[in-house]
């Protein structure tokens, strides 16, 4: 199919990207023109794994291309606009902004049958409201909601195989059309037994903010079971493990640390619980400002800890491993490991940080750190580690080795993935959250 994505930051290029690859013919619009230099040259401009042999790939075969110009997208019979919401600078919910401009842009170019599919995660409601623009200004257009549930580093694995596809339609002939169409855009994934759900608006756009909600609360949950264990004894990794294998409950997502950060997570349980205020509903939705509260506070905590082991901070050699929110990618967009890197500094610690992607991103947000290219490097002379970011490469140090670098033994785990008898048999004093 010919299909247009309009916005090609993460979201956006990843699935234009990834449908080239799928075999349709794919353009890609954005008004940064920098970025569409190096799309249109194979080169992602943020790390994801995967991504840039997709892209590469995809502008050899010539199903893939990038522009500036808005009027291509009348080359398509698809258009997904996958634009950022941030969160409002002056308050909690969404901006809106890019996406209102990006469909009234879009209306300038579109023709009758051609099918508009939102990806952005929109407030419930926003949709409905844009049918109406749609079906004002171009009826014979019909809109659609199809939500994205990427994660961060399987982003391209998630856009051909996602573990669920979710239509938000209108309800009559038009919508089962769209439904149709829909599944011909996603056929690959539709034929490997991919669950669809057919279904309103508003239930597509609240089932990617509930899926964020109750991931953050189980997050928090998790942490909030750590303060608990802090002040009792109790290992908090293995009441997760314990409770984890409850089929009701689950492993997944009850890993104490630090806390969860990133672009969507925090500023979407933040847009939910505006909107359900908006709605006359915010009472529903008030326990996601203690979850927000909870994830908050282990930043803080991280802190405590360095404290409580190392005293004063004035001064004090902090290896910091780790800058973007996760694994696997060079977000440092509310992340907790560059926020407590800088909070540090701020208290007077002499920082010095790193991690194995995001090192460039944040030199640019956060200058005032000392950056190297590997924990040996950070470590070298400091008088406490820190692991906030739980890279494969910080997992996997050597206790006994890496301790020959430190001019002390000490070590934070922010991430509970450290072995605690390993480090302690090295000769370091471990202190992990909720452990």
């Amino acid at each position: 199919m010919r299909i247009s994505v309009i916005g090609c930051g993460y979201l956006g290029a990843v699935h234009a990207a990834s449908m080239a690859d799928l075999g349709h013919e794919v353009v890609g619009i954005d008004v940064d023109e920098a970025k569409i230099a190096e799309l249109s040259a194979g080169r992602a401009p943020f790390f994801e794994p995967g991504l840039p042999e997709v892209l590469t790939s995809a502008t050899a075969s010539g199903r893939l291309r990038f522009t500036t110009d808005f009027s291509a997208v009348a080359e398509a019979d698809v258009h997904f606009v996958a634009v950022g919401t941030p969160q409002s600078a002056d308050g909690d919910a969404a901006d809106l902004r890019f996406v209102d401009a990006a469909f009234a842009t879009l209306l300038e170019h579109v023709k009758p049958g051609d099918v508009l599919v939102g990806k952005s995660t929109v407030p419930v409601g926003t949709a409905t409201r844009l049918a109406a623009v749609v079906a004002e200004r171009a009826p014979e257009v019909v809109l659609t909601w199809n939500p994205e549930f990427l994660r961060e580093g399987f982003a391209v694995q998630d856009t051909v195989s996602p573990d669920r596809l979710v239509y938000g339609v209108p309800s009559g002939a038009a919508g089962e059309r769209a439904a149709g169409i829909l599944n011909e855009v996603y056929a690959t994934a539709v034929a490997a037994g991919t669950p669809v759900i057919v279904t309103d608006y508003a239930t597509a756009e609240l089932v990617k903010v509930a899926a964020n909600a109750f991931l953050a609360t189980k997050i928090s949950f998790i942490n909030a079971m750590a303060e608990i264990a802090e002040v009792t004894g109790a290992d908090v990794t293995q009441l997760a493990d314990a409770i984890g294998h409850d089929a009701r409950i689950g492993r997944r997502f009850l890993n104490a640390g630090v806390g969860f950060g990133g672009g969507c997570l925090p500023k979407d349980i933040r847009a939910f619980t505006a909107r359900a205020r908006e709605l006359g509903r915010g009472e529903a939705v008030e326990f996601l400002a203690e979850v927000d509260k909870i994830n908050l506070r282990r930043r803080d905590r991280v802190i405590e800890l360095v404290r409580e082991e190392a005293g004063d901070l004035a001064g004090l050699q902090v290896a910091v491993l780790g800058l973007a929110f996760k694994p696997h990618s060079d977000d440092i967009r509310d992340s907790p490991a560059l926020d407590v890197a800088v909070r540090l500094a701020e208290a007077g610690a002499v920082v010095t940080a790193t991690d194995p992607e995001a090192v460039a991103n944040s030199k640019r947000r956060a200058p005032q750190l000392n950056y190297v290219d590997s924990a040996e490097e950070a470590a070298t002379g400091a008088d406490i580690v820190v692991l906030i970011t739980e890279w494969p490469q910080f997992r996997g140090l050597d206790p006994v080795a890496f301790g020959e670098l430190v001019g002390s033994k000490r070590v934070i785990d922010g991430r509970n993935v450290l072995d605690p008898a390993a480090w302690r048999a090295a000769g370091w004093t471990y202190r992990g959250l909720g452990r």
